[in-house]
């Protein structure tokens, strides 16, 4: 579905940031009823296109037509998740074909249609469906359940009124929330924006975390190596604490009784 905005509009750019989770084990519970539930709708067009296929009917794929699916099955059917959470679904699924068929049709054969079950798929809620004040994040819920309150393990980079969407995840063992907000491009008066002649290119480097190439052979080079100089200290102290540690408790395990009680190793003299 196309994406359209207002040309008069001031110009804006989409930034994402990634956030963790505090969490109790009910709410986490509750995180992963969810991911699972959207997983059952992702199943659930897979099946309904599997019959359509069956039966020779044109694929179900638009994301009208699918909304309409799910207005007919109505509320309840995916446990706790809202219509909203499940309309991302469908929406995620709509693009996921459409960005195929595009491919196939400029002649990329290795363009595969979405036909692979998933047990957790993310959600995404959009503006005006969510509450979010500093650290605390509400999300809605299905009619007749409550919402999902849930603590962000920092602040959101990005003032409140620009958030335009949060998205549930599960990603290496870990929940997370993706914020999505419009960040404004930055405007200058005439006569005081950056001069164009003049460029500068950044390189982010792992020994050197940032390395500034600027005009008339002029440069930057924030180094790295006293921070890994210091990591390689404390983790060779740490091996060396680890290596002591353990000769002690294999001295010790190998004395018989006797021995142990009074401290002395057989062989050793006294």
């Amino acid at each position: 579905m196309p994406r359209r905005r207002d040309p008069d509009a001031p110009r804006v750019v989409h930034r994402t940031a990634r956030v963790g989770l505090r969490l109790t084990r009910a709410q986490r519970q509750r995180c992963y009823r969810l991911l699972r539930s959207a997983g059952d709708v992702w199943a659930c067009v897979l099946e309904i296109n599997a019959w359509r296929w069956q039966r020779r009917d044109a694929p179900l794929v638009s994301y009208q037509g699918l909304c309409r699916e799910l207005a007919a099955s109505g509320p309840g059917t995916f446990g706790d998740l809202d219509s909203v959470g499940a309309r991302s679904v469908l929406r995620r699924f709509s693009d996921a074909w459409f960005a195929a068929a595009k491919r196939r049709r400029a002649g990329d054969e290795t363009a595969r249609f979405p036909r692979r079950r998933r047990g957790l798929v993310p959600i995404r809620w959009y503006h005006g469906t969510f509450g979010l004040s500093g650290c605390r994040l509400r999300v809605p819920a299905a009619a007749g359940c409550p919402p999902v309150w849930l603590r962000l393990d920092r602040d959101v980079p990005y003032p409140a009124d620009q958030v335009r969407s949060v998205t549930l995840l599960a990603d290496a063992g870990r929940l997370w929330v993706e914020v999505t907000a419009e960040v404004p491009v930055a405007a200058y008066p005439d006569g005081t924006g950056p001069d164009p002649d003049r460029v500068a290119g950044v390189d982010l480097g792992i020994i050197h975390p940032y390395a500034v190439a600027g005009p008339d052979g002029h440069g930057l080079l924030v180094s790295g190596r006293a921070i890994r100089a210091e990591h390689r200290l404390h983790l060779a102290d740490t091996k060396a604490r680890r290596r002591r540690r353990s000769a002690a408790t294999g001295a010790t395990a190998g004395l018989c009784p006797d021995h142990a009680a009074a401290g002395r190793i057989p062989g050793a003299s006294r």
